[in-house]
């Protein structure tokens, strides 16, 4: 279904309902709010939440200018406006004192959301994220992975994003995302991308992005999830975003052997990790 936020229609997706029979009585059970990377659309984030959906009730949406919801005003493809997206798609819906779980683009997303709008969820999850971007430690991050022609290929793509730069990077460094370097290729083929907006997101908006002095703002319980083989989003992010959250009770969990692909490489202590911090 379609619904109205900040001027675009935006997708969303529900999994599981909010009351579930418990004997005589409705028992409610918290809601997931997921942001999902990219910035492509929500299709990989189905599978980052399949272990909540019987504990909890999921809703997962496109960003504006991803996948199946609106463009609106390419202006307006920005951090603080995705940001401010997140309490008005629960205002339309809602929802109160979600969960709101961010990998990736997504995992930035919810990081500004929590700076902008401390208190408004009730635990925060940053997964495969970082509170900036730096583009010589995510290149030292494929290098790691794929060695000189990886990180070469990622800088490449950084400084001009266009379709033979994509499509290096492609071939050099999209393998690198999970440890097995295999990626789903249906996932891959059912994923909707806006190229305009993936373009001018990794040249310039992601570029700008750094929330290392507001993230004192944010006092709710977080968890941080990040992969140890983890390419775009080595671990030296992860302790980064640790160190920056100094009023707010951080858990952490670092995967071994785990790419940015959580759900692939990891999915049994991803979902040990998801529920154990979601359960009340």
């Amino acid at each position: 279904m379609k619904i109205s936020v900040n001027g675009v229609n935006l997708f969303i997706e529900v999994l599981g309902p909010k009351l579930v029979p418990q004997g005589s009585t409705m028992v409610e059970r918290p809601t997931v709010l997921a942001l999902h990377g990219g910035p492509t659309d929500h299709a990989h984030m189905m599978a980052m939440v399949a272990p909540l959906v019987d504990v909890a009730q999921v809703v997962l949406y496109d960003h504006r200018g991803c996948g199946r919801s609106e463009h609106g005003d390419p202006s307006l493809w920005r951090m603080e406006q995705w940001a401010d997206d997140v309490p008005a798609v629960c205002d339309a819906l809602g929802i109160e004192k979600p969960i709101v779980f961010g990998h990736s683009f997504g995992g930035m997303v919810a990081q500004m959301y929590a700076a902008r709008h401390p208190g408004h969820a009730s635990k925060l999850i940053f997964a495969g994220t970082g509170p900036r971007f730096d583009v010589n430690m995510s290149a030292e991050g494929f290098r790691k992975q794929g060695g000189d022609i990886a990180a070469e290929a990622w800088s490449a793509w950084l400084a001009n994003p266009t379709a033979e730069t994509t499509a290096n990077f492609g071939t050099h460094c999209r393998h690198l995302y999970t440890v097995s370097r295999k990626m789903d290729p249906e996932v891959e083929a059912r994923t909707v991308t806006n190229i305009a907006l993936l373009f001018d997101f990794f040249a310039r908006e992601i570029k700008r992005f750094d929330v290392t002095n507001i993230l004192t703002a944010v006092t709710e319980p977080v968890l941080i999830l990040g992969g140890q083989e983890d390419p775009v989003m080595p671990p030296t992010y992860q302790d980064a975003l640790e160190s920056a959250l100094v009023n707010a009770t951080v858990s952490r969990v670092n995967f071994p052997q785990c790419g940015h692909a959580m759900a692939a490489d990891a999915p049994a202590a991803l979902a040990e990790a998801l529920r154990s911090f979601v359960l009340p």
